[in-house]
């Protein structure tokens, strides 16, 4: 969401989602996008060198078709800080057409139902993912991220860095499982937990 080119967030594992939610509409939060079902297709040359080397080729369709690039993370001020290039594109088909022409295949698909709240020109992203329920904040700087982080209640020491396609890694491990995919269908079954994930709940 960033127009700098850049991205700077943190990201919770939440126990009650809808909790958080109320607490962000009592604090008069903007809702900037209601709850919309996300397909991702991530893409990696066939040796898998962007993963290698922390680097996300995506297409996304949710209101939009959205093609992302994003270099490897680095932490700054407490956060996980990016380099990210993202734009709308009109054929989410032909998009996945070119970046196949070009040598790319899909290394992974992921789905979420996300919502999205503005709060004191922050964004809190409230992301329901088929292994549990995060919470992601982003904003301009480490210190209004968290400012954020405490206004709504998380408790920031139990913050993640992660990506969900390195948490799906954890989770995969800690479960013996050979999935590729990190879909609804996949986990319809399967029950996660924070042991699984490595991680506590920020919202207790």
């Amino acid at each position: 969401m960033s127009e700098t080119c850049k991205e700077l967030e943190a990201k919770f594992y939440l126990v009650d989602l809808a909790g958080l939610q109320k607490t962000l509409e009592r604090l008069s939060a903007a809702l900037v996008q209601p709850r919309t079902y996300e397909r991702n297709l991530r893409f990696d040359t066939p040796d898998g060198f962007l993963t290698q080397s922390a680097q996300v080729l995506r297409l996304r369709k949710d209101t939009a078709n959205r093609l992302t690039y994003k270099g490897p993370g680095e932490v700054q001020e407490g956060v996980s800080m990016r380099t990210e290039i993202e734009f709308t594109v009109g054929s989410f088909e032909n998009a996945q057409k070119l970046l196949e022409a070009l040598g790319y295949q899909v290394s992974m698909i992921y789905e979420k139902n996300r919502t999205v709240y503005d709060l004191n020109g922050v964004f809190v992203t409230l992301d329901e993912m088929p292994f549990g329920n995060f919470a992601e904040i982003e904003g301009a700087d480490g210190a209004s991220i968290r400012a954020v982080c405490e206004q709504i209640g998380l408790m920031w020491k139990l913050r993640t860095l992660q990506s969900y396609a390195q948490l799906f890694q954890v989770v995969k491990q800690n479960l013996g499982l050979t999935l590729r995919d990190l879909t609804f269908r996949n986990f319809a079954e399967i029950i996660v937990g924070p042991s699984h994930l490595e991680l506590a709940p920020a919202d207790l």
